[in-house]
């Protein structure tokens, strides 16, 4: 539920309200128009109708959708934050977030959908931001429209920040970094990526936390102020300190049996209460260092 209290006289009507404070898209205003969902002061209103002083604006968004292309898979979720507007859940590697060819009822919406069901949610399978397959980490789904909305803003804008650990070969010269390369499509590939002058602007901002000499590699933590597909693999391959694992853009490794890479923390302001939310996760299993310098 979105609220507002008229305070002044600066906006004329509700329309202008719902845009310059909540920010909602033209299109989801459309909708919540068409299905009655704003109300002034406790009744259904034209949203045309000019505002005064006390008065009360709210937005239902707790409205019932479905993902009716997704089939309902039971599977275990870890669960790392949720409330009425988010599911936040910590992703194992090996599962796709979306569904496919390949993964028709295993991706992890599949999950949430089933979740969903279980606890007589009707939305719609809203993922944010994006792992990949041998990827582990965070993930976060919106419960609503404006929320994805909002959530997909911020990052535009580098508000909703993400942070991970990666494992890649070799020890690097400088210990904090930032690799500033523009990322493109590969070339006849529809998967790879490449660096290129012609590329989408794509920037990582590194430090290095452990250096493990016995085995010839070093944890990294990666902060990523643009939103690249492959970005951390394809920018640390290109200085020459490819993630361990990593069969696309480096080679395999004896230690882990995929690309060493986990998205262990985001942060973002919660488009609700408008508060920061800050949420971490444990590495996994197979990147937990041994006192041996390998891994588990």
């Amino acid at each position: 539920m979105l609220e507002y209290t008229v305070i002044d006289d600066k906006y004329k009507n509700i329309n202008q309200i719902l845009k310059q404070e909540f920010k909602i898209s033209s299109r989801l205003l459309n909708k919540l128009i068409n299905f009655k969902y704003v109300k002034l002061n406790g009744v259904q209103t034209d949203t045309r109708n000019k505002v005064s002083v006390g008065d009360v604006i709210t937005v239902n968004l707790d409205f019932e959708e479905e993902s009716e292309n997704i089939v309902p898979t039971e599977m275990k979720l870890d669960i790392v934050y949720e409330d009425d507007n988010l599911l936040v859940l910590n992703k194992p590697a090996g599962i796709a977030i979306h569904p496919s060819i390949l993964h028709y009822e295993d991706s992890l919406s599949n999950g949430v959908k089933y979740y969903f069901e279980q606890k007589g949610l009707h939305k719609k399978i809203r993922p944010v931001n994006r792992l990949d397959f041998d990827t582990s980490g965070l993930v976060v789904f919106a419960k609503n429209q404006y929320v994805q909305e909002c959530l997909i803003q911020q990052m535009k804008e580098n508000i909703f920040q993400k942070e991970y650990i990666a494992f890649v070969y070799g020890i690097l010269e400088n210990k904090i970094g930032t690799i500033n390369m523009p990322i493109a499509r590969k070339p006849n590939s529809i998967i790879e990526r490449c660096i290129s002058n012609d590329g989408q602007e794509a920037i990582t901002d590194y430090e290095v936390l452990q250096i493990h000499k016995t085995s010839n590699f070093s944890e990294i933590k990666c902060t990523l102020r643009t939103g690249r597909t492959h970005q951390i693999r394809v920018h640390m391959s290109a200085i020459g300190h490819p993630l361990l694992g990593d069969t696309m853009y480096g080679h395999s490794s004896n230690l882990i049996d995929r690309q060493a890479l986990h998205s262990y923390r985001i942060s973002f302001v919660h488009p609700i209460t408008r508060k920061i939310l800050e949420l971490t996760c444990d590495l996994p299993y197979d990147m937990k260092i041994t006192k041996g310098d390998g891994l588990l």
